[in-house]
């Protein structure tokens, strides 16, 4: 089909036309910007935390005053914890992953270096990576001999002494931190600076996701040997089977109870709650980008059914002229789709200088990723397949326009 006598009649009729482009445009750029953050939404939602989840609860408490005993209530949590039936691990620790609390420190591979290499999560409690039940990959876990009381820690901090033997000597981290640090080299026997301090890696695990700040690197975190003496909130991790989750989660909060009934309780979840509490918004956004991306798209396609049943009307009976002279049914639908074509391929290559546009105004003012190359032709086909189903109607409804009716109207 010639295209000339489209342009043509395009001419004749430039305000709708430039209706459906604009429309196309500004359809293109906010759907591939807004598919673009869903799918950024829908990574961080199913990010790997590096524990096993399904077998974990959570008890967050917090003690009525001071106690000069804090150290042992502890030690007597835990044992408590650890005797009841389906308890397989049991471990406490001042923040935990996607727990949105976090305690961060810069890491250094020289004691001199002015800027920090990366920012990194410091874990800590007894038995934190047992209960969490992270996936050694290279050496060994935290032993008993490893651990510092957190006050003796605090303390050494303050005489300013990097050698103190109070101060914690080896850690464990994550691969993507070992790759990051030491590229390509085995992580064990290196050292990192916590300012001043030396510390040893001992230990490698496959995963083991922050708190918060994904930005500064997710799975950027290292577990210290320093043992929480009882000193504010603390939150008790306790594994179990799946399916035993509820039941040990109410008996280990009666066992609390029945060793200080004035405690308070601030937390008592499954980490299913944990994951759905910590990505409820992320869910929330990502549920209304698609609402926004399928109203547009719909809104798009009406507006197209609408302008292509206008043009028919007002087509009439040029319709008829050219079915009089011999084009097909066919000829009048390939008319109309293809007419629709070139609307939609002009307003989607402006779509796609907008959406860029876009695109550099996130990444300038909400620190957003680059939109992939790959996000415009595939946003490409699907407004030409929306735009060319929504014309099918208006040119199947020209091309059943019977020559005599039409040249009736004349």
């Amino acid at each position: 089909m010639e295209i000339r006598p489209i342009v043509s009649s395009l001419r004749r009729h430039k305000i709708t036309a430039w209706l459906l482009i604009i429309e196309m445009a500004l359809t293109c750029a906010i759907v591939c910007n807004a598919v673009f953050l869903i799918s950024q939404r829908l990574d961080r939602m199913n990010i790997v935390s590096g524990v096993v989840e399904h077998e974990l609860v959570e008890i967050k408490v917090a003690d009525v005053g001071l106690h000069p005993d804090a150290k042992a209530r502890v030690e007597a949590d835990l044992a408590a914890l650890r005797r009841i039936a389906g308890v397989t691990q049991v471990g406490v620790a001042s923040q935990l992953p996607l727990g949105n609390s976090s305690s961060n420190n810069g890491i250094m591979l020289d004691p001199k270096q002015k800027m920090a290499t990366i920012n990194a999560t410091m874990y800590q409690g007894q038995s934190l990576l047992q209960a969490l039940g992270t996936q050694l990959v290279a050496g060994r876990n935290l032993g008993d001999g490893d651990y510092r009381d957190f006050d003796s820690v605090m303390k050494a901090a303050a005489d300013g002494d990097p050698n103190d033997a109070r101060m914690p000597k080896v850690v464990v981290l994550t691969q993507t931190m070992a790759d990051r640090l030491w590229p390509g080299q085995s992580a064990l026997g290196k050292q990192i600076y916590l300012g001043p301090v030396p510390i040893t890696v001992v230990g490698v695990v496959a995963h083991l996701v922050r708190p918060n700040n994904f930005s500064l690197g997710s799975e950027y975190s290292m577990a210290l040997p320093v043992r929480l003496t009882g000193e504010g909130n603390s939150s008790y991790v306790i594994r179990t089977a799946p399916s035993e989750r509820q039941r040990v989660l109410k008996a280990a909060l009666a066992a609390l109870k029945k060793l200080d009934p004035k405690r308070v309780v601030l937390q008592k979840r499954t980490w299913d709650e944990i994951r759905e509490s910590y990505f409820q918004n992320d869910h929330a956004m990502a549920g209304l980008l698609v609402a926004v991306c399928i109203a547009l798209l719909v809104v798009t396609a009406l507006g197209i059914v609408g302008l292509a049943s206008f043009w028919v009307a007002q087509r009439r009976r040029q319709i008829g002229v050219r079915r009089a002279l011999g084009a097909t049914r066919a000829d009048i639908l390939h008319y109309f789709q293809t007419e629709n074509f070139l609307l939609a391929t002009i307003g989607i290559a402006i779509g796609m200088v907008l959406a860029f546009g876009i695109n550099l105004f996130l990444m300038k003012h909400y620190e957003l990723p680059r939109l992939p190359a790959a996000y415009f032709p595939v946003g490409a086909v699907a407004l030409w397949a929306i735009g060319q189903l929504a014309v099918l109607g208006p040119a199947l409804r020209a091309a059943a326009v019977p020559p005599v009716v039409a040249t009736r109207s004349v």
